[in-house]
């Protein structure tokens, strides 16, 4: 592991046996940065991302970020738990995305223990924090292991009944960050459902088949493919950005399978989550990033494994509830094969 300064903040780097390399601030607890060896042994960095401290601080796009108390949307901005109703900040056309606008991603991060390949960051969020009950103490360690996979573990505790679903919002592109578009990236992904969602992106509470639409991709192909379909969920996104229904029935299991078509990298997602949020850059335009490049359109994907978006007004999704006492404990995996 190595260290350096990043403004106010530390980056710590990882290396593996491998050549793969993973670097992660205390700032945001933000994935700053995946550099994998593409098919001739070459360095690539597969994660896009800014050059400064400030840039995290000031931006909403989430390169690289760790979200939390409640990843994605809730309706209105409000939900009803236990018999109260709670109201969290309007950010996304009178709707909550991502608990609003004080982000876990802009503040700074205790580090609790770093090894040879792993490094713990905590958070204590207070009971009333973005308008969620309790105090929520978490966890999020990030390791490189030498199998070239990038685990990420959210342990946490609350002392009141809470919503909690934590994610992580990098962005891929693994043809490196400077490429250009993804769309000739190559996705597989075991879902056989995701969940429709009005203009504003949130669910209408339905569970609808993948078979036959542009949102299957239980066969792998292209990700450009089918993203400006006529279909009313792609419409409603600009592209891909919905929620996939995951097969692993709470399971840690192999969901996503991401391909490269120059530089021979393919990457893997692990989750124990029921779903996963693809968001393909849609609404990237100029955005300045690392090295001087400006990314377009399209030129990253994430994958945010998640509860359902607004899972806490669907009494039908599975719930996002963690109760008073219990321990709050996820596991992702990013695997480069």
């Amino acid at each position: 592991m190595k260290t350096r300064s990043f403004g106010n903040a530390t980056m710590y780097t990882f290396e593996n046996k491998n050549g793969m390399m993973m670097e992660v601030s205390d700032f945001g607890a933000i994935l700053y940065a995946i550099i994998v060896p593409d098919k001739d042994g070459n360095p690539v960095d597969v994660t896009l991302g800014y050059d400064t401290p400030e840039a995290y601080g000031e931006k909403t796009s989430g390169f690289g970020a760790t979200i939390g108390r409640n990843g994605n949307r809730i309706g209105k901005a409000k939900f009803t738990l236990n018999g109260k109703v709670y109201e969290l900040a309007q950010n996304n056309n009178g709707n909550n995305l991502h608990s609003g606008h004080d982000y876990y991603q802009h503040r700074m991060w205790t580090v609790k223990e770093t090894t040879e390949n792993s490094i713990t960051l905590s958070l204590h969020s207070p009971d009333g924090d973005q308008g969620f009950p309790g105090n929520f103490d978490v966890d999020v360690t990030y390791t490189l292991t030498d199998d070239n996979e990038i685990r990420i573990d959210y342990n946490g505790v609350t002392d009141a009944d809470t919503v909690i679903n934590m994610t992580n919002h990098s962005y891929f592109n693994l043809n490196g960050h400077a490429s250009g578009s993804i769309e000739q990236h190559e996705l597989w992904m075991d879902a056989d459902g995701f969940t429709p969602t009005d203009v504003e992106l949130i669910p209408t509470g339905e569970i609808a088949s993948v078979e036959g639409t542009p949102m299957d991709f239980r066969v792998k192909k292209l990700v450009g493919k089918d993203i400006d379909a006529d279909f009313e969920a792609l419409k409603f996104g600009g592209g891909y950005d919905h929620n996939w229904c995951l097969n692993n029935k709470g399971e840690f299991k192999k969901v996503i399978e991401l391909s490269a078509d120059l530089s021979g990298i393919t990457m893997e997602v692990y989750t124990d989550l029921p779903g996963v949020q693809i968001y393909a850059g849609n609404y990237l335009v100029n955005e300045p990033g690392k090295d001087g490049v400006f990314y377009k359109k399209r030129q990253g994907i994430c994958f945010e494994t998640q509860h359902y978006p607004d899972a806490i007004n669907h009494d039908n999704f599975p719930s996002p509830v963690v109760k008073k006492g219990e321990v709050y404990k996820t596991t992702t995996v990013y695997k480069f094969v």
